[in-house]
């Protein structure tokens, strides 16, 4: 019987220690013109934000994170690089004909790129801002493997 008690407690240690090395999943939402307190999670009481919140709820919030920067492209560039503006190679909003932005060059380390390296699945959607599809900026030469893209519309 001590054997099989021996036994049980090893087994569930060996699945605990498994469970901790597991990956967490990581959705990051970067919405553009959204204030610090625009989210019930963080205080605002007005406006219902039920999904958000209940993200929020079940993950982490952050209290000490701000852009990059005041416009799009730049700020981007800094979350996705860890890089401020004076180190990042977008450093304003420049637009590229036909469509989009200045792309982020092929050498570039990006967040995508890091949770490639480490095994994870990686996606984005949306606004992308740092390179047309095709160019050396497209999300898939940046490290995500798949996404869903907004067309890029002058406001």
């Amino acid at each position: 019987m001590k054997k099989l008690a021996l036994l049980v407690c090893l087994s569930l240690t060996i699945v605990n220690a498994l469970k901790a090395q597991e990956k967490p999943n990581v959705v990051f939402i970067l919405a553009d013109d959204m204030g610090y307190g625009d989210l019930g999670a963080y205080g605002q009481q007005l406006i219902q934000t039920p999904n958000l919140d209940k993200l929020a709820e079940n993950g982490l919030l952050f209290t000490q994170f701000y852009a990059g920067t005041s416009v799009c492209a730049p700020s981007r560039s800094a979350l996705m690089t860890g890089q401020h503006t004076g180190h990042t190679p977008i450093r304003g909003n420049y637009e590229i004909e036909p469509e989009g932005q200045r792309p982020l060059p092929d050498s570039t380390l990006t967040l995508a790129k890091i949770f490639k390296k480490a095994g994870y699945a990686t996606g984005d959607f949306g606004k992308w801002g740092l390179g047309f599809v095709g160019s050396s900026g497209d999300p898939i030469n940046q490290g995500f493997e798949g996404g869903i893209r907004e067309p890029m519309i002058a406001y």
